[in-house]
């Protein structure tokens, strides 16, 4: 039995209407990041980076990431140790951090160390005192610091057995964004200068 001109255009209407629906709920989803304007590229899993952790502070004290993320936080993962990295990616997160400040935003430094073997409390209340006034250091157990790492998704690795003292720990070395009552929502590469650091954080924070 052929197939009608009206079979024909009711089949053609129905598949607009699912092209339509399904284009709608693409730009719906889209749409829901608040912080799409301020992306420079897409991260997959966003929601699954970051969360609970248990750590100690450079003071001695236990902490847990609802007691250190109180206000927006710039997070990297280090040592003392590090012979040029660390310092100087935590050097240009410092300073993005003070060009922040006089735009009006304040952004708690966070290090956490990889190290905790060589970074007690006392160790990194030194360093961090040093890089910035209000950087928070934070060491624990090989266990907490491998949850934490792996939270964040990051990598390090340390010689098992060192016989140097002065032993070197290969890690990731990118800074990520964290805010109060919404979690991850950026990390940073170590290429990116200051300023431009200063100004994509910014974007996120009057968002």
């Amino acid at each position: 039995m052929p197939v009608s001109t009206k079979t024909y255009a009711l089949a053609a209407i129905s598949l607009v209407a699912v092209v339509l629906v399904t284009l709608y709920a693409v730009t719906q989803r889209a749409g829901s990041d608040r912080f799409a304007s301020c992306r420079t590229g897409r991260i997959a899993g966003t929601a699954a980076i970051g969360g609970p952790f248990t750590l100690t502070d450079e003071n001695g004290r236990s902490v847990t990431d609802a007691d250190v993320l109180t206000k927006p936080s710039l997070i990297y993962f280090g040592y003392t140790f590090c012979p040029d990295i660390c310092p100087t990616d935590t050097a240009r997160n410092a300073e993005a951090i003070d060009a922040l400040e006089e735009q009006g935003y304040e952004v708690t430094p966070v290090f956490i160390t990889v190290d905790p073997a060589r970074d007690t409390p006392e160790v990194l209340k030194e360093w961090t005192d040093y890089v910035h006034p209000r950087m928070i250091g934070l060491t624990g157990t090989d266990e907490q610091i491998a949850a934490a790492a792996k939270a964040y998704r990051t990598y390090y690795k340390a010689p098992e057995d060192p016989e140097d003292e002065y032993y070197l720990v290969d890690h990731m070395t990118q800074t990520y964004l964290m805010l109060p009552d919404v979690g991850f929502v950026e990390f940073f590469q170590r290429e990116l200068e200051a300023e431009d650091l200063a100004n994509r954080v910014a974007c996120f924070l009057s968002n």
